[in-house]
């Protein structure tokens, strides 16, 4: 399975932003530049995050960006469909009426257990238990 590039900066944004949750907003500048993020790019994740109710975002000098929920209330599986749409492993899961093979292929079986795997362990994982695991691995590094 492959982690599109959104969805790795669009997570990447919402831990910077559950770090400090409550305590304020972060200007899009300061994330891009922590994460390595092209600012323009994330001003463009930022938007649809916000669009979608992760975030809230304020314009100006004095504006920036918060989680819109608790990090405890945002798990992965959302911010992947949000980011990436269509997290299916092949594309007759969504139309299959488009593969005459559908109805009698053995693989389809065994493709769906893995994204059914996926999922599960997508919702599993929040915002709070990634930014725990963060703080734990940078404390570790010291």
């Amino acid at each position: 399975m492959r982690i599109p590039m959104k969805v790795d900066y669009g997570v990447r944004a919402l831990m910077e932003l559950a770090a400090v949750y409550g305590e304020g907003q972060v200007r899009t500048a300061d994330i891009a530049y922590r994460q390595g993020i092209p600012e323009a790019y994330l001003d463009q994740l930022m938007t649809t995050l916000n669009k979608f109710g992760f975030v809230i975002s304020r314009r100006g000098p004095q504006g920036g960006h918060k989680l819109a929920m608790p990090p405890s209330e945002i798990n992965l599986a959302m911010v992947m469909r949000t980011l990436d749409g269509n997290t299916s492993p092949l594309d007759c899961f969504i139309n299959p009426q488009d593969c005459a093979l559908s109805e009698s292929c053995a693989q389809q079986e065994v493709w769906k257990s893995v994204e059914d795997a996926v999922q599960e362990v997508l919702s599993n994982i929040t915002l709070a238990d990634l930014s725990l695991r963060q703080k734990y691995l940078a404390g570790s590094r010291v």
